[in-house]
């Protein structure tokens, strides 16, 4: 297993607020961090092969579409954009170093048209995971889909979904992020969501039920730690939250409120948590 941490804790970006906190996050237990990339052009690949070096830290990029980007749309030149963004934020990533993409990236975050997904949404979601598929082989790279729950998108929420999508991708660079906060909210047993998605499982976000502190609320972590132990998991488990102030980001959340002491004791207390179930 590696632990890891989302940037997003400190920083809507990956700044010198950011590298800051690298030697802490280090001496804390983390093997690496998650930070994010939104606009190839202006993602800081050199700046991170320099810190991955000095830090001693591995890196996993998060993703989302901003909008007038999508996968699913009805506008052809739309998904074909889409696709081109994602083959550059690949190509991105891989200068960086780094071998994961994850995030819900088949439309943008709150998006809720009030409906239903269509037929045909979903057959565009699948044809343009399998259009990127060449570039993320050749690159070393695997996209990691999250579902995210029903407040946030209408069209991926489920493990059932999310691992029917990947079968028919078909692809062994392509697969899921499942995360805890959203399958407390959708999943009947959070445990077997893990195990629906199975073979496909390629990223898990380890957080708690309101983001804050992992192991702080009520999240059955004994019987989701066991799945990914039947499940042979060895990847990142990486605690995912948010500044309390950190503006959009923060709203984006819906962070309203404090949710612990400090944004650090959610990371830093967190992984001793996290190592400890790990170790029993």
């Amino acid at each position: 297993m590696k632990f890891g941490v989302n940037t997003f804790i400190w920083s809507a970006q990956y700044d010198d607020q950011v590298r800051a906190m690298l030697p802490a996050i280090k001496e804390q237990g983390f093997d690496g961090v998650e930070v994010p990339l939104f606009r190839p052009s202006e993602f800081p690949s050199a700046q991170i092969r320099k810190d991955t070096e000095a830090y001693g830290l591995e890196y996993a990029v998060c993703s989302v579409l901003l909008p007038g980007l999508s996968l699913i749309d009805d506008d052809a030149r739309v998904r074909h954009q889409t696709q081109q963004h994602l083959r550059d934020t690949i190509l991105a990533a891989s200068d960086a170093g780094v071998t994961l993409i994850a995030g819900p990236l088949y439309c943008p975050v709150g998006y809720l048209p009030g409906r239903r997904r269509t037929d045909d949404e979903w057959s565009r979601a699948i044809e343009g995971y399998q259009s990127i598929a060449d570039v993320l082989a050749k690159n070393n790279v695997t996209l990691a889909i999250e579902p995210l729950n029903r407040f946030e998108t209408f069209f991926l929420n489920t493990a059932a979904d999310a691992a029917a999508l990947c079968d028919r991708v078909g692809h062994p660079n392509v697969g899921i992020l499942f995360d805890t906060f959203h399958a407390n909210i959708e999943e009947k047993d959070i445990a077997q969501g893990y195990r629906t998605v199975g073979k496909h499982l390629k990223h898990v976000h380890t957080c708690e039920n309101d983001r804050g502190i992992p192991g702080s609320g009520h999240v059955e972590w004994k019987a989701v730690f066991q799945a990914l132990a039947d499940l042979h998991y060895d990847g990142w488990l990486t605690i995912e939250s948010f500044g309390f102030a950190i503006g959009e980001l923060s709203a984006a959340a819906a962070i309203w409120r404090d949710i612990e002491r400090t944004p650090e004791s959610i990371a830093f207390d967190g992984v001793r948590f996290l190592k400890k179930l790990v170790g029993k």
